[in-house]
């Protein structure tokens, strides 16, 4: 997920199209806020471990 929001991040800022800039910062903000949900060993969505 941090990959594609930094993909779509970076296609919204060379074509300047705003609203892929915007749904590529959500898509970070969530994947880095799952990455350490996930790291601290809490349950996320159901799953301990995603594999």
């Amino acid at each position: 997920m941090i990959v594609l929001g930094l993909i779509l991040l970076l296609i919204g800022f060379l074509t300047g199209i705003s609203i892929l800039w915007t749904i590529g910062i959500v898509l970070i903000v969530i994947g880095v806020i799952l990455f350490v949900l996930g790291r601290t060993g809490r349950m996320v969505g159901g799953r301990k471990y995603w594999y």
